[in-house]
């Protein structure tokens, strides 16, 4: 009863407090997926579509994530990063659409066929059941990547796999084919015996590896000859060793010369070894070392430069042995032989090792002439004399007892070097000579234009980057990359469509034709198409001298043609050449950037892209990288699940992505009370404009209270900071400065000073209509500056705060609104105004300060039980005295007084708590509280505020 009479008492003088349907709490996680249902069902990504329509294009290209398995959190910061930077585009004014796309074809998913269903399926079945299998894949991707807010045109996304795609890849092989970049030929190219293929630069990493490392001599074979280089009359002793050096004693069978550096000092060393005189060759500088490694003694007798040494045979160390390595290798000069470890000598295997391959093919040697015993899955070749069928791992050991055997083993130690290993199985790899397809880095063209490495490097210099530094790395990989190695022996890929004559290995001279015909096919069935054609289909009474090449495309040159395949191709209609972005993670220097690069650059002489943007990885609290094993692995699922999208995209866009992406539960609990403060300030905003009409209620300008107008001065300034930011695609900025306006300028300032107008002035006055002109149109900014980092709440704030006719004109969505233009002061008094209010705020924090004290020392309560004096000097004595009876109110004091002293030092500032009542309804304390007799418990402005012709304010 007594509750009744208190609650009926309280509303006996209602102050203004409007509520709002925007909740407090945001449930984010339970309310999101609502707001994904009502965006596909009212297909808003085609209603931005539409507002957009006419715009200048920005064009985000994507990036097409692989089809195989569920996203992690390294896919979320990147589609979150791309649709932050759509969305900001879109508002800025831009046309941005957003067509997302997939990788399908390659290894992964055909390994993934072998463990379903099995090794050795037909081809057609392999291809059928690769594509059903990334077509699954790409819908349960789809779903999370909506879920995450991401809008874009996911009803019609572009797929590597789709027939048009495939078909116009395989036209973009025979225009390259067609200027001069490709070419066949036998190299080294990176191979992993689990893929059974060739591998992308992009797909090899490096990780510890121990091996045996170990010195091994080549018996002398030409004894005049070194002689004649060491200028002897003879050598002292006929037998003798060249010393290398290698950590690959599997290549040692596959030996067929020496390298020496033309201009290093090699010496002749005299030692005994077992009691018999022995001469051997290495470099000067490492003799006492190799002698101290080889427990030996011994003497220089003779030196010479290492161009003396050219040309000179020795024995393969198995030679005596064995007739199947009677052979010799004769020492030919490489500039990349150095002296810092070893002999100064290099064994060279031109089948296994990029440098050995072109310094015997410099120096005469023809394919036919190379030794390859490594069959492709790793083991010896069965006519291979003691190691047949063995793996070249499991041949290390047999490979050194025999060396030691023939007596040509000096040392053998284990050691730990980083070694190239597979990105997929986590396998070693090793360079292996087979006959594949490449794109020349060097060569000239056919139109004479420069090589696709000059090419390349020019458009980088061309190519804005975000970060700076990622120009000099992409640089660095394109300026040293070897060929690029575009066959596959896989059967799931886009086909290298070719005939080749069985005798001479070369493409059919009708080609470029046959190419189109085969594209054609392919756009109606596929890539399925080039498994059913026969030779005699095509080629007619010349079919039985032709062959199909087997080989299919480099999973990377599909993704590296979608400028071509997509953005001129499958989706021309949505899209703009060259784009305006790239944006990948930091590995794609390696991957889509470096791919996308060279095809461009081959295809049409420029970049596809008109900037590159590069994003670090994700790792947890303490630095760690993610791992299941390690079980710090954060699934962006289980954050949409249970904190919301929202909070997960906050997170995205407050942290600095030129670097790693730090992730914990800690680290996202923080992120989630940032939430709170954005959403609570949101719903003050939103409440506080529930009874205003802008079109009935609105206040000019020129007539708001000075402080509305600093507010809208000062949120303009905000808005153009924030609009730079987001220029120059830079997120933790935008949520630094969202943050501190949020809880510093409005909640800590601004709003504070404004609840005793908004609640306690007349409901319909001009002193509140004024507030809440300026709040409105400071909303209006606000939930545009936040639609493309916070979307959920951005929208569902829209929902309540837009008038029926203008969320009607919005389409239903704040997506198709730019950023709002507000109502500016002139420039000259918007200048003033932040001055002023400056200057206002920097007084203010001393008398919290001073207030804070005497509330501590028990002589006030609240800040309205005090009333202050501020002493001060010129400048800050004019500021203050301007605001003149409003100064209280910004203050929030019952009363302020200024006082004018002589200089800065005789500043201070007096708190006195008040001696008169406190109103029961603004709760000033106020000597004409009581005044009225039918109102006892209020003061004079609150009677005048609810029934009379109310208060004016000027300032505060």
């Amino acid at each position: 009863m007594s509750e009744n009479k208190t609650a009926k008492a309280a509303n006996k003088y209602p102050v203004n407090m409007t509520e709002t349907p925007f909740p407090m709490r945001g449930d984010l996680a339970k309310r999101e997926p609502k707001w994904v249902k009502e965006w596909q069902e009212k297909n808003i990504y085609q209603r931005i579509r539409k507002a957009s329509a006419g715009r200048p294009k920005f064009i985000l290209h994507d990036g097409p994530p692989y089809a195989n398995g569920d996203i992690h959190i390294g896919h979320a910061v990147n589609k979150i990063l791309k649709d932050m930077i759509i969305k900001a585009r879109s508002m800025a004014g831009f046309d941005a659409p957003y067509v997302p796309g997939w990788d399908c074809h390659g290894m992964p998913i055909e390994i993934q066929i072998e463990k379903l269903f099995g090794k050795n399926l037909p081809v057609n079945e392999v291809q059928s059941k690769a594509r059903a299998y990334a077509e699954e894949q790409i819908l349960r991707q789809k779903a999370d990547f909506i879920r995450l807010g991401v809008l874009g045109e996911w009803d019609n996304p572009y797929k590597t796999m789709n027939f048009s795609n495939e078909a116009d890849e395989l036209r973009a092989l025979g225009q390259l084919l067609e200027k001069g970049y490709v070419y066949r030929g036998l190299k080294p190219v990176n191979w992993c015996f689990d893929c059974g293929s060739a591998l992308a630069e992009a797909e090899v990493e490096y990780e510890n590896k121990r091996d045996p490392s170990i010195d091994v001599g080549f018996p002398f074979a030409e004894h005049d000859k070194l002689a004649v280089a060491f200028k002897l009359d003879k050598l002292p002793h006929d037998k003798g060793f060249c010393v290398i050096w290698t950590t690959t004693p599997w290549t040692i069978p596959s030996n067929q010369a020496l390298n020496m550096h033309p201009e290093i000092t090699y010496a002749l060393v005299e030692t005994t070894r077992d009691g018999a005189p022995l001469l051997l060759i290495m470099a000067q500088d490492l003799v006492e070392s190799s002698l101290t490694k080889y427990e030996l003694e011994g003497k220089v007798i003779a030196t010479c430069l290492g161009a003396a040494l050219s040309e000179i045979k020795f024995k393969h160390p198995f030679a005596a042995l064995d007739a199947g390595y009677d052979r010799f290798s004769p020492v030919y000069m490489g500039d990349y032989v150095t002296l810092d470890s070893g002999t100064g000598v290099v064994h060279s295997a031109p089948a296994y090792g990029i440098e050995d391959f072109q310094s015997c093919k410099a120096h005469g040697m023809k394919d036919d002439d190379i030794i390859a015993p490594v069959m492709g899955d790793g083991k010896f070749a069965s006519t291979l004399p003691f190691f047949a069928g063995m793996t070249i791992w499991e041949a290390s050991k047999p490979i050194c007892d025999k060396l030691r055997e023939a007596g040509a083993l000096f040392s053998l130690k284990m050691f730990d070097h980083s070694y190239m290993h597979c990105w997929r199985h986590k396998t070693p790899i090793i360079y292996r000579a087979t006959s594949q397809w490449f794109a020349s880095m060097d060569n000239i063209p056919n139109d004479g234009a420069t090589s696709l490495r000059e090419t390349a490097l020019k458009a980088i210099d061309e190519t804005a980057f975000f970060p700076s530094w990622g120009k000099a790395r992409l640089h660095g990989m394109i300026a040293n990359r070897p060929d690029w190695t575009l066959s596959r022996q896989r059967q799931w890929g886009v086909p290298m469509a070719f005939f080749l004559h069985k005798e001479t290995g070369q493409l059919h001279p009708r080609t470029p034709e046959l190419l189109e015909i085969i594209a054609k096919r392919i756009e109606v069935e596929g890539i399925e198409a080039w498994h059913k054609i026969e030779a005699a289909d095509l080629l007619g009474d010349e079919a039985p001298m032709y062959v199909k090449n087997r080989d299919t495309l480099d999973v990377w040159f599909d993704s590296g043609v979608t400028h071509k395949t997509v953005l001129r191709g499958s989706h021309k209609a949505q899209s703009a050449y060259p784009a305006d972005l790239y944006l990948e993670g930091s590995d794609q220097h390696r991957g889509w950037f470096h791919s996308s690069l060279l095809t461009a650059s081959m295809l049409d002489g420029h970049a596809p892209y008109k900037a590159l943007l590069t994003h670090g990885f994700v790792v947890d609290g303490e630095g760690k990288k993610m791992s299941k094993s390690k079980g710090n692995v954060v699934a962006p699922q289980k954050i949409s699940d249970t904190l919301g999208a929202d909070i997960l995209r906050l997170w995205v866009a407050s942290t600095d992505y030129s670097g790693e992406l730090s992730i914990s539960d800690e680290i996202l609990k923080r992120v989630t009370e940032s939430y709170r403060r954005i959403r609570n300030t949101l719903r003050f905003l939103l409440a506080n404009t529930s009874d205003f009409d802008i079109n009935k209620d609105a206040v000019a300008i020129a007539d708001m209270l000075e402080i509305d107008r600093y507010a809208i001065a000062n949120m303009a300034v905000l808005q153009t900071q924030v609009l730079a930011h987001y220029q120059q695609f830079e997120f933790h900025p935008v949520v630094s400065k969202l943050q501190s306006y949020c809880s510093e300028d409005l909640g800590g300032f601004y709003l504070d000073i404004l609840k005793d107008r908004l609640y306690t002035s007349g409901t319909t006055s001009t002193a509140r209509r004024s507030a809440q002109t300026a709040i409105w149109h400071i909303t209006q900014a606000l939930l545009r500056l936040m639609a493309p980092i916070l979307s959920f709440t951005a929208e569902e704030a829209w929902q309540f705060f837009a008038t029926a006719e203008e969320y009607s004109a919005s389409d239903e969505t704040i997506f198709t609104q730019t950023y709002y233009t507000l109502p500016m002061p002139e420039i000259e008094a918007s200048i003033a105004l932040l001055e002023k209010f400056a200057a206002l705020r920097a007084v203010r924090n001393d008398v919290t300060k001073q207030l804070e004290e005497v509330r501590v020392a028990g002589g006030i309560g609240s800040s309205l039980q005090a009333e202050v004096v501020i002493k001060a000097s010129g400048a800050k004595f004019e500021v203050l005295n301007s605001f003149a009876d409003d100064l209280k109110f910004a203050l929030i004091t019952s009363a302020a007084n200024v006082e004018q002293v002589a200089d800065e030092a005789a500043e201070t500032v007096v708190v006195t708590p008040s001696k008169y009542e406190k109103c029961e309804r603004c709760w000033h304390y106020r000597a004409d509280v009581g005044s009225h007799a039918e109102h006892t418990g209020l003061c004079g402005r609150c009677v005048s505020n609810l029934f009379g012709a109310g208060e004016t304010r000027r300032f505060a």
